[in-house]
């Protein structure tokens, strides 16, 4: 949608199907808010469009207490593009600018730090730096609103560090003193109700019988009965490991405000919802980083507006289309134990096998949680793979005498390279699930 009249329109009719795909503002009261925010429409001239919450922001409008926009499900336009913007959207909302800043942001990209922000800004009205800020303001919000912590160690925890903060916080009533003031109080687990949002109908019960075929022992596990399980697993994350528990929902809600303090509301209009969640992380700072993998994981992103209206037009796949509306392509928690379970290949056992060799093993097993997956750094050039097919052995090689890690790849082109011993058809699967890649196969290509 890029006429600004088309645009109104739908903030007139209050279609959340546009939910996070664009933000309106009022330039008489200085608040933003999502497409289908049920306060009194204001009039046409008093409203600007923005692409993206940072962009508001920056303009220096805030958030509309109201429909909370900055809450709403990620914009589906992530997950079908491949371009520079696309794949620079996808990794920071993974966290990467927090971590390495915009130079590694840039060198994942291959692009100079220069031009991701002059393509950034130039589609979202904001560069890297605000877009990243937007996010940890988020995050502080949903801290400030689901946890007990003390203001000062709520804002470390989401992002907003550097020494005036920790001064801040170390300086506190009743806090302690010294360096180990602050990773104390952080590395503490920590359970987090959380909901996940997304737009339109969801196939639930078909996402969790895959991931539940799927499960890897030990790692991942699913609990309780069709129409009731729980996706528990564990993840591997930048400053620590967390438990996340997911719920599948029971069937049709009835539509009700949500209470306030939780991540994510529903999604308002005909359609959406949520999948109530539970984080328990041993460092708060991880906690943007696990909602957007698991929101990856479930593909709660996704526009399944816009993908009945594609497939539906086809004459074979349009009855199955309106048969099952609401069917997701589930991603992947961790693109590098995506890449390993490709190369490994075969039934979830034998992933379950590589996990007990080499998973680093949790401080207090969780039921049937155990290890986390290895990462791609830790699994030694050493071990032996057996083929999964008679006649295509994987070149993985038995070298006794070598013990060198495997690089974890940092960027696109050296994911694609790392999984080059894989079928093309593995590959694509690999690209699709992990990098988001808008791939179809050639058969449906031509159809269109």
């Amino acid at each position: 949608m890029r006429d600004d009249e088309a645009r109104y329109e739908a903030v007139t009719s209050r279609d959340a199907r546009f939910d996070g795909e664009f933000f309106f503002a009022v330039v008489t009261t200085g608040i933003y808010c999502r497409p289908s925010c049920p306060a009194v429409t204001p009039k046409r001239v008093n409203v600007r469009f923005f692409p993206s919450a940072a962009a508001a922001q920056a303009a220096g409008f805030r958030a509309c207490r109201r429909c909370r926009p900055d809450a709403v499900p990620g914009s589906a336009e992530w997950n079908v593009r491949a371009d520079l913007v696309g794949r620079a959207m996808r990794l920071i909302g993974d966290g990467v600018v927090d971590r390495e800043g915009v130079g590694g942001l840039a060198r994942r990209l291959g692009y100079s730090p220069r031009q991701v922000q002059r393509q950034l800004t130039a589609e979202l009205g904001a560069g890297p730096v605000a877009l990243a800020r937007a996010r940890r303001a988020h995050t502080a919000r949903v801290l400030l609103q689901t946890t007990a912590l003390p203001v000062t160690e709520l804002a470390f925890a989401a992002g907003f560090g550097g020494a005036a903060a920790r001064h801040t916080a170390a300086a506190g009533p009743g806090a302690a003193t010294g360096p180990e003031s602050g990773s104390a109080s952080r590395s503490a687990p920590t359970g987090i109700p959380l909901r996940l949002a997304y737009r339109g109908p969801y196939a639930a019960a078909e996402i969790f019988d895959y991931l539940q075929v799927r499960a890897v022992p030990g790692v991942e596990e699913t609990r309780g009965p069709r129409g009731g399980r729980t996706y528990r697993r564990t993840l591997r994350l930048t400053h620590g490991s967390g438990i996340a528990e997911v719920d599948e929902p029971a069937g049709p809600r009835r539509r009700r405000r949500p209470p306030a303090g939780l991540v994510c509301p529903a999604a308002r209009g005909t359609d959406g919802g949520w999948l109530e969640c539970r984080l328990r992380l041993t460092d708060l700072r991880d906690l943007s980083t696990a909602v957007q993998r698991l929101r990856r994981l479930f593909d709660l992103d996704a526009d399944p507006y816009a993908v009945a209206e594609r497939l539906g037009a086809d004459p074979l796949l349009g009855p199955l289309v309106a048969e099952r509306p609401g069917l997701r392509s589930p991603g992947a928690a961790d693109p590098g134990e995506l890449a390993v379970r490709a190369v490994l290949g075969g039934p979830p056992e034998r992933a379950a096998a590589l996990v007990r060799t080499y998973g680093t093993p949790l401080d207090v097993p969780d039921g049937g949680l155990t290890h986390l997956f290895p990462a791609p750094g830790g699994v030694a050039v050493g071990a032996r793979v057996t083929p999964v097919r008679p006649g295509r052995p994987r070149r993985v090689t038995h070298q006794p005498a070598t013990t060198a890690p495997v690089q974890a790849p940092t960027t696109s082109r050296q994911a694609n390279s790392s999984t080059s011993t894989l079928s093309p058809m593995a590959r694509r699967a690999v690209r699709v699930e992990a990098q988001a890649s808008p791939w179809l196969p050639s058969r449906m290509r031509s159809s269109r």
